[in-house]
């Protein structure tokens, strides 16, 4: 594992800020050549639909992508509101802006299959979740302390005809693992990093906008078979009292704490029909172990924490869980190309009752370039659940509480329009049962606090 330091000095620290502030749209795996497409576009890229002298401004992405390095910025602007329901009523703006950079190294030095990759954010703007739902799926997945950041920067070595890679570096467990292709339909952040791993993990997990130092191991031996194996750092803030906001003791990504119990994440996926005709589908199966300390406790209303009348004085070593993931098509649009269609998605994550939430599930569908005209546009209807542990309902019961804790559950109906490749605009609707998971409304402890309605509408740009 690369030796990180937990506050890069000098020159080091410049680096990585500059990275940061060079502030991700999925890059492109390889320049296309086309002669009426500019060199090193992100796939996909608004630039497609620019001027020329607009992509490639005094042809630097072109000579850049000549020596195997690509760039790409990704902003993301949304207005977000709850009419009813929640803590209270309103309506907030986010946004955040994404710079990243992927270089191949081979064609940059002369180094066969290395690669280095970098991207940060610029987040701004003001939570809806926090404020005015206090729910446990939030609202939008770029919800975050308002601040300037790294998030990833690695290396990574690919061999024997890419079928085996290894990265290293400051990474994200959300970026690879737990994934369901379905997720990428809507705005709402459990449906990459689940609410269950987001308050079971300690500092929220290593997942945006918190990486931390790790290595991860991809093995592919055939195209339908594969595994990914992880070991994180298991505070991605580091030495962060549990009082406090994790991305506060680490505000700017450039924190690099090697000294926490590791986090091991493992998974196994079998893709089948994938064929150019089939009803392509996806099964992964993993789980995860964090090496760390814990006591039985419950994070409830306003970050309340109790420790369990039952629970062992001295705590337990380790922590676990357990995920399944399924992705299947069930109807293909005629003709080769992007997988278009309807797909059904679904997902199922379990773990010991002495966490704050003992089961997730979610389920779904999506219709993607169903409309010739239009075939880049998806609908996605999905439902979400998260369980509370069933020891923190028995706490609150034996306390006497006129509220007890049970689940929270999500709908999220969303429908992303491409206006040109690169700009979509993405209408959504989401609507919570029990935020927070079923909690008392923080002036009256008899009420709880009340299912939600959540409108609002999202605007990307890919450069």
């Amino acid at each position: 594992m690369v030796s990180f330091h937990r506050r890069p000095s000098g020159w080091l620290r410049t680096l990585f800020a500059a990275i940061a502030l060079v502030p991700s749209a999925v890059l492109a795996q390889a320049i296309d050549q086309e002669t009426d497409r500019v060199p090193g576009l992100p796939e996909p890229s608004i630039g497609t639909s620019l001027p020329r002298a607009l992509a490639d401004p005094a042809g630097v992405r072109s000579a850049l992508a000549r020596r195997g390095v690509v760039f790409a910025v990704n902003y993301i602007g949304e207005v977000l509101g709850n009419p009813t329901g929640g803590l209270r009523q309103g309506t907030f703006y986010d946004g955040r802006l994404e710079v990243a950079v992927q270089a191949d190294l081979e064609k940059g030095i002369g180094w066969p299959g290395l690669s280095f990759f970098a991207n940060g954010y610029q987040i701004h703007g003001q939570s809806i979740s926090a404020t005015d739902l206090g729910v446990l799926m939030p609202v939008s997945f770029i919800e975050a302390d308002p601040a300037t950041r790294l998030f990833e920067v690695w290396l990574e070595q690919k061999l024997w005809d890419d079928r085996l890679s290894i990265r290293f570096g400051q990474l994200a467990v959300d970026s690879e693992f737990m994934l369901s292709k379905g997720s990428e339909a809507f705005l709402n952040g459990t449906w990459g990093w689940s609410a269950l791993t987001d308050l079971n993990m300690p500092q929220n997990g290593p997942a945006y906008p918190l990486a931390t130092p790790g290595v991860r191991l991809a093995i592919k031996p055939d195209d339908s078979v594969s595994a990914l194996i992880g070991v994180f750092n298991g505070n991605p803030a580091g030495d962060c009292f549990y009082t406090q906001d994790p991305q506060v003791c680490n505000p700017d990504g450039l924190l690099f704490p090697l000294d926490a119990p590791p986090l091991l994440m493992a998974e196994a996926a079998y893709s089948y029909n994938q064929e150019p005709d089939g009803l392509a589908g996806t099964i992964k199966l993993g789980g995860y172990y964090n090496f760390g300390h814990f006591v039985h406790q419950a994070i409830i209303s306003g970050g309340v924490q109790i420790q369990f009348a039952r629970a062992h004085p001295l705590g337990v070593d380790g922590d676990h869980g357990f995920y399944g993931v399924i992705d299947q098509m069930i109807y293909r649009v005629p003709g080769e190309g992007d997988l278009k269609g309807i797909s059904l998605f679904g997902r199922v994550i379990g773990a010991p009752d002495r966490n704050p939430s003992t089961l997730y599930w979610e389920a779904g569908i999506t219709f993607a370039g169903l409309d010739a005209s239009r075939p880049g546009d998806v609908l996605g209807i999905g439902f979400a659940y998260t369980g509370i542990s069933p020891d923190v309902s028995d706490i609150e019961k034996a306390l006497g509480r006129a509220v007890i804790a049970n689940y929270e559950a999500l709908l999220e109906v969303s429908y992303i329009a491409e206006i040109v490749p690169g700009f979509t605009i993405e209408p959504d609707f989401q609507y919570f049962w029990n935020p927070g998971g079923h909690v008392k409304l923080p002036n009256d402890p008899t009420q709880a606090v009340p299912d939600a309605a959540v409108l609002g509408v999202r605007t990307t740009i890919n450069y």
